[in-house]
């Protein structure tokens, strides 16, 4: 069965909700927005769905409050995938043939958005995945658009921090899912250029319980001075925690698939001291005032943590941003058509997000640079911003 998510009742004051609050309250004689999303709210990528679903419901509200887009009302229709991708197909064939929408958002893993890409590239529709493989937008796909930096993006960004701390012989453990991967596979291909050396990949299930075996084989690698963790969620977890029961000592390095709070729950005290890289949200009351994410990321935080009583993750905040993308797209366009909205997010989406600056084109469907990336690490259970 179906699980439809209903609208949050919610109104706060955000990035966002100012910009459309300069848009006329007019009376609604245009016809309605229809966004729709499949995102993982439950099921192993939860921690990377629930949040991103609260943040579009809680805009839609907000929205419609402040007079809605260019004068039209938004309807929203969000489906939960459960982190299954042969589900999330069939929610978007839903919304695509029964709901109509104009313009769609999700999915939360590589996997599910992977599985719909052919369904909106042959309906001619926008959607906007919130998930981190490279595969979603290499090569460009005419209708696939992504929020956040790819696997490679941040896998260069680790590089570069390796580098500078005299780090070049690594060792890599990573899921066999869609996401790990990809960003093994995208480590493979960037270290040569950047002067790394991979001395050993191991790789895990989505249902291993324990990873002692594949750790000692790296850490029994001559010359080995760090590990790169490729993956997310539990399975990612279990991993860290045979880390610290094996007590390796060289730095252990995570992607932006890890940065969360509920990783950090997950690992039991096992992710102390490990660097990651990360948007800014979870270092957001570090930025320097003259940073130009600070006053977008300080005002959806606290819009968040006001509504829901809890921290928005990395995840949440690439729902806000493709929020924007749309509202932003529809108020220039002015138009709902399918094809202008897409027309709208690639030409002229210029604008500064929670997750970076954006600014995409043709050739790119992220619009997103490495340096948008912060280096983040736990110290004391707590994130600290490194650079």
């Amino acid at each position: 069965m179906l699980k439809l998510r209903k609208p949050m009742k919610c109104l706060m004051a955000t990035a966002v909700v100012c910009v459309s609050a300069l848009l006329p309250a007019t009376a609604q004689t245009k016809p309605p927005l229809k966004i729709g999303a499949y995102l993982s709210v439950t099921g192993p990528a939860s921690y990377l769905g629930a949040g991103a679903m609260k943040t579009v419901e809680m805009y839609v509200e907000a929205i419609n409050a402040a007079g809605g887009i260019d004068g039209r009302k938004v309807e929203f229709q969000g489906y939960d995938d459960e982190s299954d991708a042969s589900r999330a197909n069939t929610l978007v064939k839903r919304l695509i043939e029964n709901d109509k929408v104009h313009v769609i958002i999700g999915g939360s893993t590589t996997g599910t958005t992977m599985s719909a890409v052919p369904l909106v590239e042959r309906a001619g529709m926008a959607m906007l995945s919130l998930a981190g493989g490279t595969v979603i937008i290499d090569p460009v796909k005419k209708f696939v658009f992504k929020m956040n930096q790819t696997d490679a993006m941040a896998i260069s960004r680790l590089y570069d921090h390796m580098l500078g701390r005299g780090i070049k012989s690594i060792g890599i453990i990573a899921g066999s899912d869609a996401f790990g991967r990809a960003c093994l596979m995208a480590a493979q291909k960037l270290a040569p250029g950047k002067g790394v050396k991979i001395l050993r990949d191991e790789s895990y299930n989505a249902k291993d319980t324990d990873m002692t075996v594949q750790l000692t084989k790296l850490r029994q690698e001559p010359g080995l001075q760090a590990i790169l963790n490729c993956g997310f969620g539990e399975p990612a977890a279990i991993a860290t925690k045979n880390y610290k029961q094996l007590g390796i000592t060289v730095p252990h390095y995570g992607t932006h698939a890890l940065a969360s709070d509920v990783f950090v729950k997950l690992a039991a005290g096992a992710a102390e001291d490990m660097i990651m890289t990360n948007g800014p949200i979870l270092v957001w009351d570090q930025l320097p005032t003259s940073d130009p994410q600070q006053p977008v990321v300080q005002a959806y935080v606290k819009a968040y943590r006001a509504k829901f009583n809890e921290a928005p993750s990395f995840f949440a905040g690439n729902a806000h941003d493709a929020f924007f993308a749309i509202q932003e797209a529809v108020r220039r366009s002015g138009s709902i058509e399918p094809a202008k909205i897409r027309d709208a997010i690639e030409k002229g989406n210029d604008f500064v997000g929670v997750t970076g600056h954006f600014r995409m084109n043709e050739t790119d469907h992220v619009g997103l640079t490495p340096d948008s990336l912060r280096i983040v690490q736990i110290k004391n259970g707590r994130w600290k911003l490194v650079e």
